[in-house]
């Protein structure tokens, strides 16, 4: 292979940037390992995932968890907490947590534990990578399904394997990179709709992610590779509201499924109980998902899964020194005992 001449003279036409090597996926799969037992596990909860949105179990899908995670060791005991409620409650619920560890930024702003870890605005990927991992796989080891939003399709080398279902979020659903990236997923993925509400991006996600691509990407070793995908055939629609309006109601459902029918894909739905559809209030997805679920009980059988925000305390919190253990920094969440009376009266 030739190199260009001038290769150095562009490898340092950037003086602003500054370059700190990762370790390659392999190098940090082998590093934090998942055991063979724990494979099996993820594998078993990404089929019965599956199963929920085929409509071949009648159980509920309910991703259930953090805005996004700042503290490992509060995490951990929520994870705790969500998997022993989720053992009490599996004959009629599907318990994943979310394990969110990128956090979307319409501007600026702590971008998650995988990029600062610290929060010091400073920026820590090789940390934050290793602390993510060990997070997922501790949380995994109690049992408990994950979920996590796929921001940058990078970060998923390093975590995809730990993982039992993806969000794409609203964003990022009209992204050819996700969409790609999406179809070579070995796992179930919910597009979200778009900002604005509208539905006809996430139809046109779901049909380019279950065909193959040829994509640029990144070999296990780190290599720039092309990466051929198989499709991925286990896509469904994530409703979160937009620009202050919700579609977790009846007929917003109905249009939204007459949509997905016509359009020849999936027409399971999970309503996201946070965002716009609560107007960024917490406690609104109490009665959100009270609401949906009446639906469901009263025969809209494509309603086939629940998001929830929720961490052990009530409500968010400015970043500071002196944090309340186990509140949101990011998006306002439910308080764990709204969480445990809310599923058990679900």
């Amino acid at each position: 292979m030739n190199i260009p001449m001038n290769a150095e003279r562009i490898e340092t036409a950037q003086p602003s940037e500054h370059v700190s090597v990762l370790p390659t996926p392999r190098q940090l799969r082998m590093e934090l390992p998942v055991s063979p037992l724990l494979a099996e596990q993820i594998g078993r909860h990404r089929e019965a995932i599956r199963r929920i949105l085929h409509g071949e179990d009648h159980r509920l899908l309910l991703v259930v968890g953090p805005c996004s995670i700042h503290d490992e060791v509060a995490a951990l005991e929520y994870g705790e907490r969500l998997a022993a409620l989720s053992d009490e409650v599996s004959d009629r619920f599907l318990i994943v947590m979310r394990a969110y560890l990128e956090k979307p930024r319409t501007t600026v702003g702590w971008k998650g534990l995988l990029y600062d870890p610290e929060r010091t605005g400073e920026g820590d990927l090789n940390q934050g990578l290793v602390r993510s991992r060990r997070l997922l796989l501790n949380l995994a080891s109690l049992g408990l399904p994950l979920a996590t939003e796929a921001l940058n399709p990078m970060a998923m080398d390093y975590l995809e394997d730990v993982i039992s279902w993806t969000a794409v979020g609203a964003r990022t659903t009209e992204s050819q990179i996700h969409r790609e990236m999406v179809s070579g997923c070995a796992m179930p993925v919910g597009f979200k709709n778009g900002t604005d509400g509208s539905i006809g991006m996430v139809i046109n996600a779901m049909k380019s992610a279950a065909h193959s691509h040829h994509r640029f990407g990144l070999s296990s070793a780190g290599q720039p590779a092309m990466i051929t995908t198989a499709g991925n055939q286990d896509t469904h629609l994530v409703l979160r509201g937009g620009r202050g309006m919700t579609n977790y109601d009846a007929s917003s459902i109905t249009a939204a499924t007459d949509l997905l029918g016509a359009a020849g894909v999936s027409t399971a739905v999970m309503v996201d109980c946070s965002h716009d559809n609560a107007c960024k209030q917490a406690e609104r997805q109490l009665d959100i998902a009270r609401d949906v679920m009446a639906q469901k009980k009263a025969g809209n059988t494509h309603i086939r899964g629940l998001m929830l925000e929720s961490f052990l305390a009530f409500g968010r919190q400015n970043d500071s020194d002196e944090l309340l253990y186990g509140c949101s920094i990011t998006d306002p969440c439910i308080g764990w005992e709204q969480t445990e009376s809310l599923l058990r009266s679900l």
